[in-house]
């Protein structure tokens, strides 16, 4: 019985590969955003708002690869194989230091959405509301992160 729950945690391997996978698959998607909006710059069939919105919900995209980049190695680094060869940086030794790396890259998705929001809407009021709605996820996000630390 033992050895079967050892081997239970490979099981974690299927969504650390699959998350993986999917942040390639963002990747490339926003890699195809930022491609056609310079082509539709080009060919001024864009105006340059619609453009650097459409480059702003690429970096988006970006970022959201990033956090399942960040949760397939730290899954397969914690429960798989902490042997493998990661920058220090992107090293996770504990589900704190996940949460910690996790929490940072939502923090940046929630100033490109911000950002998007600033460029996208004229109306100052919305932009207001948008902008106290991400300071207080990120406070939220600072207060757990300060709450849950430990020493």
């Amino acid at each position: 019985m033992r050895r079967l729950i050892e081997l239970s945690r490979f099981a974690v391997a299927v969504p650390a590969v699959t998350s993986i996978v999917a942040s390639f698959v963002l990747m490339g998607i926003g890699v195809w955003e930022v491609v056609m909006s310079i082509v539709h710059l080009i060919d001024t069939s864009v105006s340059i708002k619609l453009t650097v919105v459409a480059i702003l919900t690429a970096v988006d995209t970006f970022l959201l690869a990033t956090v399942l980049l960040v949760i397939g190695y730290g899954l397969y680094e914690l429960f798989v194989d902490n042997e493998v060869k990661l920058p220090e940086w992107l090293e996770i030794r504990s589900l704190d230091d996940l949460k910690t790396k996790l929490i940072g890259v939502i923090v940046a998705i929630l100033a490109v959405v911000f950002l998007g929001a600033l460029v996208d809407r004229s109306d100052a009021n919305s932009v207001m509301l948008i902008g106290a709605g991400v300071g207080a996820v990120v406070i939220g996000l600072a207060a757990f992160t300060f709450a849950t630390k430990r020493k």
